[in-house]
């Protein structure tokens, strides 16, 4: 079975506070956020909303579209949630 690890963004709400982080393991990682496992940024700023995601099968390239979307200007952000996302629905409720 082939790994999967995943770029993902997590917002407060709709246009609201964004989160960027890459994980192996999508659902744990989003329930570790939701349960406020860890005194966090998420935490901090009720950011818990799974808003969009991008799957990858090396690691090497998650990291680094992972690092590349962390220095985007908040404005290119919203918009590709918005692409793939335009009500900001939680993902994570699928």
């Amino acid at each position: 079975m082939q790994k999967q690890y995943f770029v993902y963004m997590l917002a407060s709400k709709k246009r609201g506070t964004l989160y960027t982080g890459v994980t192996n393991s999508l659902d744990r990682r989003v329930i570790e956020h939701k349960e406020e496992v860890q005194k966090s940024f998420t935490q901090s700023y009720h950011v818990h909303r799974l808003v969009y995601y991008e799957i990858y099968s090396d690691v090497r390239d998650a990291i680094k579209r992972e690092k590349q979307l962390k220095w985007w200007r908040r404005s290119w952000k919203i918009e590709l949630i918005e692409k793939q996302n335009p009500s900001w629905r939680d993902f994570a409720k699928d």
